[in-house]
């Protein structure tokens, strides 16, 4: 089975690695395509970080590994796209995006350049699956990327039972393996465990930031069962109708 890893905290991320690694140690034929650099926030963007029409690539040998690797100067969602039209060797059969450096919960994962890339490898048929590790702002010990990467094959079998253009997003605590409570299938919270935050500045300039959701998390999300010590399983979709408001008619639409 070949797969493609890609992320959005770039090639060097360890996170990236041991992705690429779990799914090499489980029988994969793995090839690596990450941005260059950091593209954290791009979403599904199709956008090149140069000129849009070439984009740069580079060969790269990974730590620990011995797969096909490319630093991409372009954001996850071009990648994926790229990937998944024989840009980097073999079509794959499947996408992996991950290991992210935080979690990616609530309907927030829309701006995720790892959900991105996943929900773009969707859009054309194939069956995604984004992980990522919640690890909190400032943390003073190592992230426990085994704890996610151990996941890996069971989160691909479950993804191969599912049609075409499924993704699973997957959340993981940043626990030792032995401390996970288990795995649940969860809701999209309405915001997640963090926010965007904007603010105008007196030199008319904007700042964005990110702050945590001090409210009560909603039983059952993401969010939620994630905070309890639970890795979260979602099925999510890019793109479809909206059955609330398709079909209504007010004299304007025949």
């Amino acid at each position: 089975m070949r797969v493609l890893v890609t992320n959005d905290d770039g090639i060097e991320s360890p996170g990236l690695h041991a992705l690429a690694r779990a799914a090499a140690e489980a029988g994969m034929a793995v090839t690596v395509a990450a941005p260059a650099a950091e593209a954290s926030g791009t979403g599904a963007g199709l956008t090149a970080a140069q000129d849009h029409r070439r984009v740069v690539t580079e060969p790269r040998s990974l730590p620990g590994l011995d797969v096909p690797a490319f630093a991409v100067a372009a954001h996850p969602g071009l990648i994926a796209m790229a990937g998944c039209h024989g840009a980097f060797g073999e079509v794959p059969d499947l996408l992996l995006s991950g290991i992210n450096l935080g979690a990616n919960t609530g309907r927030a994962i829309v701006h995720s350049g790892t959900v991105g890339a996943a929900l773009t490898a969707s859009v054309l048929g194939f069956r995604a699956l984004a992980v990522s590790l919640d690890v909190p702002f400032g943390h003073s010990t190592p992230p426990r990327w085994d704890t996610a990467a151990a996941l890996t094959a069971d989160a691909v079998a479950l993804l191969l039972d599912c049609p075409p253009g499924t993704v699973l997003n997957v959340n993981v605590p940043d626990v030792a393996p032995e401390a996970v409570r288990g795995v649940k299938w969860s809701t999209l919270a309405e915001f997640g465990s963090v926010r965007g935050a904007v603010q105008r500045l007196d030199d008319g300039s904007i700042k964005v930031t990110t702050v945590r959701v001090d409210a009560d998390l909603e039983p059952g999300t993401d969010a939620a069962l994630l905070a309890d010590g639970y890795v979260t399983v979602t099925a999510v979709r890019s793109v479809a109708e909206d059955d609330r408001v398709h079909g209504r008619a007010n004299g304007w639409i025949g």
